[in-house]
């Protein structure tokens, strides 16, 4: 029975010991790849990679992403372990422009969020792959032309008036005669309201009603937290893990209600002939092959520096039919994109306002001059006739790009030549293999925008903006997997921004975060202790 016993264990402690080799041995192999093409990269450690700092919560994700773009300055390009998987962080411009543009067709795809599940986040534009991405990208690309926005200006400027009276109405009842409010919450119900009613066709007053079931349905979807980020990873790395866990950051409840409301009020416009020229229409003309393709630039017109062309890949006519599911899955993407992204770039915005007056106050002087000129009118002409405006934006996406990296999945085989001159081999990249884009890292590079860590909107005046490499800034992307929103985005923060200063100051208060530090827990770009700022009405 003894000796029965001890066999067993024996057993057991041999099946384990193999299977720790083996796991072992796998490590190795994986790991044993960069250095044996000479590609530079931090230790990584076992199971987790270069994840720890993130994991441990000591670092943001995309300063942690920045922190290894500037560790290795001579490379063009670097290794990263996401876990198990081995990546690649793209550094040389010219690389970068060939991979993105000129060869394309070789990084066609983005890395999968979550593979072989129903969400919805599998079937909007920014996950879909192969044809099915061209051509969807091509059924949208006609619905966020000049033309198209400019209709949705005057619903963008209902939505800042609301909040403009209800801001007014809370200083002038203050006995200090000034409001402190974390921006990154009134950009957000800002940002919700404009979506609401761009989008869906609502009227939505999150700064009153505060607790509406759409803000509260979108803040829970598109905030990101240490959870949504840890998911991300896992779906990514190990994607049968998140199949089997029905891994989505969106729950069902959003999911059901979301549906219901794009389809249910599709049903509504139909049978009630209505037409407004919302995201709603665009999405029922785009199910019946009816959205025309227009020039994306309309003579004349600018939708500002940070703004992005349609490639030749949008602007093909498709004869496909999209199910009621892709409608929905792009409504959620316009969602999640929209508010997120203008909601960060604002409140950045604010902050920076904020903290350089001299650059407020310049702004609120083009602001009044416009005013005066336009007959107190807002509309896409008066913001494209803005230039300061625009460099002011134009170095805030630089200095805060609200998507701090960009990803590509390898489609075809290629060749990424020798990390450096000393590298023994040409480095192959594999179909299915991953890179990372450093947004942040070009963006907050020296060799690219000296004093890259001061916010200085001279850089993109008439005068110095020709000195700017076009590839090393890329707020919305760069090739032709780019923001196919940059214009509304751009469009919807420049209202908000010229509502906001025409009427009220904005300078720091005790609780303002300074200097900048951002939060570790979560994927979303957020000051650490909120973005705290002081309104006062401006005389």
């Amino acid at each position: 029975m003894l000796l029965f016993l001890l066999m067993q264990i024996m057993t057991v402690l041999l099946w384990v010991g193999l299977l720790v080799i083996a796991v072992w041995l796998y490590l190795r192999q994986t790991r044993s790849v960069f250095e044996k093409y000479g590609v530079k990269h931090f230790k990584p450690l076992p199971f987790i990679g270069n994840m720890g700092k993130v994991l441990l919560r000591q670092r943001n994700i995309g300063f942690d992403v920045r922190d290894t773009y500037e560790a290795f300055p001579e490379e063009k390009f670097v290794g990263r372990y996401e876990f198990r998987n081995k990546t690649l962080m793209i550094r040389d411009l010219e690389l970068l422009k060939k991979i993105a543009v000129k060869d394309f067709e070789h990084f066609l795809d983005r890395r999968p969020v979550f593979p072989d599940s129903d969400s919805y986040f599998n079937r909007n534009l920014s996950s879909l792959i192969g044809q099915e991405w061209k051509d969807m990208r091509s059924t949208l690309s006609p619905a966020f032309t000049s033309s198209k926005i400019r209709l949705m200006v005057p619903f963008m400027v209902e939505v800042g008036d609301q909040m403009m009276a209800s801001l007014k109405k809370r200083i002038k009842s203050s006995d200090a005669g000034y409001i402190d409010i974390d921006c990154k919450d009134l950009t957000s119900r800002y940002s919700n309201d404009v979506i609401a009613t761009c989008a869906f066709g609502l009227k939505v007053d999150s700064l009153t009603d505060k607790d509406n079931e759409f803000y509260t349905l979108v803040k829970e979807t598109t905030t990101l937290g240490f959870k949504d980020m840890i998911q991300f990873f896992i779906t990514t790395s190990v994607p049968f893990i998140g199949k089997l866990l029905k891994m989505d950051v969106m729950s069902t409840a959003a999911k059901k209600f979301f549906k219901s409301l794009v389809l249910d009020t599709m049903t509504d416009r139909e049978r009630r002939q209505i037409l407004r020229p919302d995201m709603i229409h665009l999405l029922m003309e785009a199910k019946k092959g009816k959205l025309s393709h227009e020039n994306l630039k309309s003579k004349g017109e600018s939708a500002g520096f940070a703004s992005v062309e349609e490639s030749s890949v949008g602007t093909k006519t498709v004869d496909r039919v999209w199910s009621n599911d892709d409608l929905v899955a792009q409504a959620v993407i316009f969602l999640f994109a929209g508010f997120e992204t203008v909601s960060t770039a604002t409140s950045f915005l604010l902050y920076e306002l904020a903290l350089n007056p001299e650059v407020q106050d310049k702004l609120v002087k083009e602001i009044r001059e416009h005013d005066i000129k336009n007959g107190g009118k807002l509309d896409l002409k008066s913001l494209q006739d803005m230039p300061y405006m625009d460099m002011v934006v134009s170095e805030l996406l630089r200095m805060w790009p609200p998507a701090m990296f960009a990803d590509r999945a390898c489609t075809k085989d290629y060749n990424l030549g020798k990390p450096n001159d000393k590298a023994p081999q040409d480095y192959i990249m594999r179909k299915g293999d991953g890179l990372l884009i450093p947004v942040i890292g070009f963006h907050r590079d020296p060799q690219y925008f000296p004093n890259p860590d001061k916010f200085d909107p001279e850089r993109f005046s008439e005068q110095n903006k020709h000195k700017i490499n076009p590839t090393a800034y890329m707020p919305f992307g760069v090739g032709p997997r780019n923001c196919i929103g940059s214009r509304f985005a751009l469009c919807e923060v420049k209202v908000l921004i010229y509502q906001i200063l025409q009427h009220l100051e904005v300078s720091p208060c005790e609780r303002t975060c300074i200097p900048a530090e951002l939060t570790t827990g979560s994927i979303n770009v957020q000051l650490k202790g909120g973005h705290w700022l002081r309104f006062k009405a401006r005389s």
